[in-house]
C-alpha cells in the first residue's frame, strides 16, 4: 500500500472549548497509533492546519472521521500526495501551539505573520509544517 500525506486546514466552532485540544490530541494519538498514522497538529487564531501521513487507506478513513467531528468546520484539503517517506514518523501526533515564535515562520510562507492556513499553499504548508518540526526537536 502506497505512502499518502494529507493536509488540511479548519476552523474551531462554538462547540470547541479548553478541553478539547486535549481531547482532539489523546483521542488522535491513540487512533494513530493503531493506524499507523504519524503527523502534526498546529492550533492558533482559531485556525488548526494538520498533517496526516501514512497508508492510504488509513488516511483517508482517519480524514472522513475529521470532517464528521463539530468542534471544527470550514474543512479544506490543503495537499494531498503519494510519498516516498513519512516526515514525521517519530510522532502519533505531534503539536505546536501558538507562540511569538510562530510570527516569523508565518511570515516565511504567507503573506503575514497572522497564522492563517487557509492563506498558504499545499507545498508552502508542508515546508511550513517542517520548519515548525524542526522547531520542536531543537527545543
Amino acid at each position: 500500500m502506497y505512502l499518502t500525506r494529507l493536509i488540511y486546514a479548519s476552523s474551531v466552532t462554538g462547540i470547541f472549548n479548553e478541553s478539547s485540544l486535549e481531547d482532539i490530541l489523546k483521542k488522535a494519538r491513540l487512533h494513530n497509533a493503531k493506524q499507523g498514522i504519524t503527523g502534526m497538529l498546529c492550533f492558533s487564531n482559531n485556525y488548526f492546519i494538520q498533517c496526516l501521513e501514512g497508508s492510504r487507506e488509513s488516511v483517508n478513513e482517519t480524514y472522513n472521521k475529521i470532517l464528521k467531528d463539530t468542534r471544527h468546520s470550514n474543512i479544506v484539503i490543503i495537499d494531498y500526495s503519494e510519498i516516498c517517506s513519512r516526515e514525521f514518523s517519530s510522532w502519533d501526533m505531534a503539536y505546536v501551539p501558538a507562540t511569538k515564535n510562530m510570527e516569523p515562520i508565518n511570515l516565511k510562507f504567507t503573506t503575514s505573520t497572522e497564522f492563517n492556513p487557509y492563506n498558504i499553499s499545499g507545498s508552502a504548508a508542508f515546508l511550513m509544517l517542517l520548519e515548525l518540526r524542526n522547531n520542536l526537536i531543537s527545543v
